[in-house]
């Protein structure tokens, strides 16, 4: 009775040891940090802090899944993750669900955004394209590293989803960097995009309302009460936090409702103002210490596939937090891209969990290999 008491003892002990402690502790103190922030800004919306901590439960348990998923296994799914979130993709843009003008949802019993499945599935597939020619890369590799990449980039922004396009196209193009890209065809890239970007993308593939996120961007006064309206009011909230914030629950332009979307991609602003610079320091600080952590196992991970791999889910965390910040700053247009692991909402929630435990993964697989 007592071995056996002892085995299941050391079989759970083996399981919570999947995770690794410094980024679990991390990502702890942040969610924290968003429950906090989240019944102050949600204060008008009954059950958005119930509702985030069943999301946080969900993402929990995928983070676990995944943790325990060796990246080797996880590579054998990569060909039907990618081709079965591109299929998704041309589903939407076939019969999907339409709202506030874009096409983004599908409605399987309950809504669900594809997209956000190809921020993971991308770089996924994209690390093992990679894996398979390890030692024999040639530039060919690259350019049809680039048409993976491409295809499920320009679903998304068709929908129109630019925050979620520029987030798979940051994941992705992090794994061809990694992989080896030269800095000569790099430099080449940025020219081009320099180039093209004003005399195509500009005046021909941008959308009327993106052209105009810019354009607010650069002057919110153009339109104080209509377009700029967002980011004036986001940035005073920021600004009027001062060195120590308001205190939590007492930030005016969050509960006069000045704030818009305060529950998830202007919750920074709400932060700012209750919490003051000081808070916003720590805030950055906690982000900056997660990015740190995933280097460093991204740094020593076993395989080509599992750097790669764990390079992107970095700058997932990365993009995800200067995109958001920059926009509610009103530094950067914007384009929709919730904060990691504060803004409110589940399928994101639900992708960064499962991000985490691919970090976990392959830092519990290199203790493995170690020994």
């Amino acid at each position: 009775m007592m071995q056996h008491s002892r085995f299941n003892w050391q079989s759970m002990r083996s399981h919570i040891m999947v995770f690794d402690a410094p980024l679990a502790i991390l990502l702890f103190l942040i969610l924290s940090t968003g429950i906090i922030t989240l019944y102050s800004a949600g204060i008008d919306f009954p059950g958005r802090v119930e509702d985030q901590l069943r999301n946080i439960l969900v993402s929990f348990v995928i983070m676990w899944i995944f943790a325990n998923i060796p990246p080797q296994t996880l590579m054998r799914f990569a060909i039907p993750i990618y081709t079965f979130g591109v299929a998704l993709l041309l589903a939407v843009a076939a019969f999907g669900m339409v709202k506030k003008g874009a096409r983004r949802w599908l409605n399987v019993g309950t809504p669900i955004q594809p997209s956000e499945i190809m921020k993971i599935a991308t770089p996924l597939m994209l690390a093992w394209y990679f894996q398979k020619r390890e030692g024999a890369l040639r530039l060919k590799d690259f350019v049809v590293a680039t048409i993976i990449l491409l295809i499920p980039t320009g679903l998304i922004a068709k929908q129109p989803d630019l925050g979620t396009a520029l987030l798979v196209v940051a994941a992705g193009f992090s794994v061809i960097f990694l992989a080896g890209l030269s800095w000569k065809i790099l430099i080449s890239l940025i020219t081009f995009v320099a180039v093209v970007t004003p005399t195509i993308v500009w005046p021909y593939m941008l959308h009327d309302y993106q052209r105009d996120r810019v354009l607010t961007m650069l002057d919110p006064t153009r339109d104080p009460l209509g377009k700029g309206f967002h980011i004036i009011q986001s940035t005073i909230a920021v600004g009027s936090g001062g060195l120590h914030g308001k205190g939590w629950l007492k930030g005016t332009q969050a509960h006069l409702e000045f704030i818009p979307e305060r529950t998830t991609d202007f919750i920074f602003a709400v932060f700012s103002e209750e919490f003051g610079f000081i808070g916003n320091i720590i805030l950055v600080s906690l982000y900056f210490l997660l990015i740190l952590r995933c280097l460093m196992i991204a740094a020593n991970a076993p395989t080509l596939f599992a750097r790669l791999m764990a390079g992107s889910v970095t700058m997932i965390f990365f993009t995800y937090a200067f995109v958001n910040m920059g926009m509610v700053s009103g530094i950067l247009p914007v384009v929709g891209v919730p904060l990691p692991f504060l803004s409110y909402g589940g399928t994101a929630l639900v992708t960064l969990g499962m991000a985490a435990g691919i970090m976990m993964s392959v830092q519990r697989n290199r203790k493995l290999v170690q020994t």
